[in-house]
Formats: structure tokens, sequence, C-alpha cells
């Protein structure tokens, strides 16, 4: 009996032992039930780009709405190559790719993929006195092109026709640094999407577009084919959202909708300027913006005068910022000339139409609004409004009024309006110019202080090494960043 109690004994205290979980790991968490979305993605102006000025970009934004939608923290993982975000969502590193990538055969068979966010054409690139190429056939150096890009089934579906066609693919290079390189002449030819050259040709002018490839492929985001059922549903529930909401719309028109036009002529002289004209009038151009981005500022000065204070127009406004005498005396400008008090004029004027519009158009629309008004008038834009409304259109949306405006040269639309005939086509013109302005200034930004970021590490590293040259036993001080 005694025996039997003891082993009784031990039995509960065995148990009780195990109702202790002192040193066990909790359970995993389960697919779909993720603290943070992991977005991986690569860098790319179109896609991520990272800034003191803050974070930008086609899919950071969207990914940035899918996360608050999700009630998510987000976290962008930039990756050196698409292989990297294969073998990172392949285990389980990130939850999904969002890079620009398109729909293909083969990665349909690797990963679920998203609806269409928006397509491009795959375009032939070279260089600005490059003999144009106008067949395949005739290319007289191998293509480059980015490894397991979309690219590569392009050419091997065109391998058939064309046999003699060769192309690289490099592992160690994107495609925007295959860009850079056809600009500078170190590389002949190569194959980028159409929204990729339209952007990258605003900091490079010497890209040409060749023929294009293949027409119309949506751009998708990818998702693991094993445990994202969650997610999956997650992500078509919000795009059916934003396709409903038109914020999509948006958001292409935002990144894509004013770099269609393109003028190499234009575009070299606008990068000539910024680096002898701009640094004259940065410093004001930087006072008198207020809330305003200054680099908006001055895209605006450069579309109105090419920065010479001296500019003159056919209906007599004048100066940096093209005054008519009535607004210079509104805003108490007392010589339209002087370049000091034209960028203060222009910037209070624009900043008193940012003000008076209506507060249904959103903050991150409102200076293109404003600059339309800016060109045209403040009632004509209020017209063209009224029409898109009319149309059944968003009249606070600047991609639908955008293409509303130029109906005011008609008078089947004008005749309905309050102020009348507007050269609104101008209009648009007008606004597309300074957008791609303020992008290139943004851009050449960018480029100054990733330039100033590697001067500094190569100054420490200069000072480290000299330190080791002169005291071999030293510790460096110099810490790495």
């Amino acid at each position: 009996m005694k025996k039997l109690t003891a082993v009784f004994t031990v039995i509960l205290l065995l148990a009780g032992c195990q109702k202790l979980p002192l040193t066990e790991t909790p359970p995993p968490t389960p697919p779909g039930q993720f603290e943070t979305l992991r977005v991986g993605t690569l860098y790319g102006p179109q896609i991520y780009v990272e800034s003191t000025r803050g974070d930008s970009g086609f899919d950071y934004e969207l990914a940035t709405r899918f996360a608050d939608f999700l009630n998510k923290p987000l976290e962008m993982v930039p990756y050196g190559n698409i292989q990297e975000l294969y073998q990172a969502l392949d285990t389980g590193k990130i939850d999904l790719i969002a890079a620009g990538l398109a729909d293909t055969e083969s990665r349909r068979s690797l990963f679920r993929l998203s609806p269409p966010l928006y397509h491009v054409n795959q375009i032939l690139v070279y260089r600005e006195g490059t003999p144009v190429p106008t067949d395949l056939a005739d290319l007289n150096s191998p293509l480059e092109i980015a490894a397991d890009s979309s690219f590569v089934e392009t050419l091997e579906d065109l391998k058939p026709e064309y046999p003699s066609l060769q192309w690289h693919e490099a592992n160690d290079k994107d495609s925007e640094e295959l860009l850079s390189m056809i600009a500078s002449g170190d590389l002949q030819y190569t194959v980028a999407n159409s929204s990729s050259l339209e952007i990258n040709r605003r900091f490079m002018p010497e890209l040409r577009a060749g023929m294009t490839l293949k027409e119309q492929q949506p751009i998708v985001w990818l998702l693991a084919h094993n445990h994202s059922d969650t997610l999956m549903s997650e992500l078509l529930r919000f795009w059916h959202q934003e396709k409903r909401d038109g914020t999509l719309d948006h958001l292409v028109e935002k990144y894509f909708g004013h770099v269609k036009r393109f003028d190499y002529v234009d575009t070299r002289a606008f990068i000539r300027a910024v680096k002898g004209r701009l640094p004259q009038f940065e410093q004001w151009f930087k006072s008198y913006a207020g809330e305003l981005d200054w680099r908006k500022l001055a895209a605006t000065s450069y579309q109105e005068s090419h920065w010479n204070p001296q500019a003159r127009s056919p209906t007599g406004v004048r100066g940096m910022m093209m005054l008519t005498i009535p607004t210079a005396e509104q805003l108490g400008i007392e010589d339209r000339l002087d370049p000091q008090q034209s960028i203060r004029g222009g910037a209070e004027y624009l900043a008193s139409i940012l003000d008076t519009l209506p507060a249904s158009i959103p903050d991150e629309e409102r200076m293109w609004f404003a600059l339309a008004s800016y060109n045209v008038g403040f009632g004509h834009v209020e017209d063209a409004r009224v029409l898109t409304e009319k149309m059944g259109k968003n009249p606070s949306a600047w991609k639908d009024v955008k293409q509303v405006l130029p109906l005011l040269q008609k008078r089947k639309y004008y005749q309905q309006t309050k102020y009348g005939y507007a050269r609104g086509s101008e209009a648009v013109q007008y606004v597309d110019n300074i957008r791609r302005y303020y992008d290139t200034l943004v851009w050449l930004d960018n480029q100054q202080s990733q330039q100033a970021l590697a001067d500094n590490d190569n100054s420490d590293t200069t000072q480290s090494q000299a330190i080791s040259a002169t005291d071999p036993d030293a510790e460096a001080v110099i810490q790495p960043r």
C-alpha cells in the first residue's frame, strides 16, 4: 500500500511539473496573422526611394495603404536583385514582393499574383547618337538585361524568329543601372519597361526608345503559393477598394501620368540650368517657400522664365515668376524684375491660391490645381471642375480634371461655363512640365546627398588608414557607419 501511495505521489508530481511551462517555447504565429507587413522590394524611382525628405515610389505608397488597410505596421525590405527577393519570399522572410515586376508564365508557376496594378510595354533602349535599331536581327552587340527579369522570357519567345539574337543576364546590376550604362555610353542596348524608361530619361535624356518587344504587360505583386490564403484574400479586398475609390488610378497618374511627354533639348537645358543658374537664386526659393517644397517653387519659376529675371511675355507679365502688374501691386512687389521680390511675390500668390482651393481636394493634389490656376486662372479651373462633375467624374481628382481642362477650348463646352473660353490644354502641359522639372530636382538632390555621404565615408576611411599608417598599434577612432 505504501508503495502504491509513493508511486501515485510521483505521478502527481510529474504531472504538476508538466503543467509549468518554464522553458516551453510559444507556438508559431498562424499564417496570415503576422504582426508586421513585410514587403520585399527593389530600389527605383517608380518603385521605392529612400531620402532625407521622406520615402516615395508607387509600390511604397500602395504598400503603405495596404498596411493601413490591414491595420499593421509596414516594413519595406529592399533587396539587391530579383533572385534575392524570390528566396526571401520562399523562406518566409517577407510576406509579399512589391517591386514593379511583370506577370509572366514562370512567375505564375512559382507564386500567387495580385490583380494588375498598371500596364507597361517592354521597349528596346539605346543611346542618343547610336544608329536607330529597326530590327532585332540588326543588333551589332548582345543585349544586356537584368537576370530573372520578365525580359528573359520575352527574348526567349523571340529567339525562334531571330536566331542570331543574343543577350547577357546581369546578376550584379538592376534595370536602373543598365539604363545608366546606356546613358553613359558603356552599353549599347538593353530592354526596359516603358514606365521606367519614361521616368529615367528625365534624368538621363540620352536614353532613346527603340522598338516595342511586348505590349501591355501587367505589373503585379507576388505572394507565396503556400500559407498565403488569408493575405491574398485581404489583398483582393484591398485592390477592389482601391479601384472603386479611384485611389489606384490616382497613384498611377501621380507617378506615370506626367512623364509621357519628353523633350530631349528641354531636358538637357534644364539640367544645365540647375547647375549654372539655380545656385544664384536657390536661397530665395528656400526662404520664401514656406510650407511648400522649395523645389516645386523653383520648378514653377523655371517653367515661367527659365530662371531669367528679365523675362517678358507678349502679354506683359515679367520676371522670374512672371507676375502681372495688378498681381504685383496686390502683393506689394515694387520691381517685378528684381529676382528676390519676384520669387517672394510668386510664392505668396501660389500660397493664396492653395488657401482658396476647396477643402475636398486632397493635400497631395492641391499643388497641381494651384499651378493650373496660376497659369490659366482660378475661375477657369473651377469651370473645369464643374464640367468634370457633370460628366460623372471626380472634380477633386487631378487625373479627371486634367482630361476636362482642354475642353474649355471647345465652344460646345465653354458656353456652359461661367468664365468661358480658356486654353486648358496649355494649363495641363504647364502642370506636367513643372512636375517633371520637380522630379528631376528631387533626383538630382538625392544624388547630391548620396555623393556627400560617399565623400564622408571615403574621408573617414582615409582618416582611419592615416591613423593606422602612423601608428599600426593604434585602434581606429572612426567607427563604421
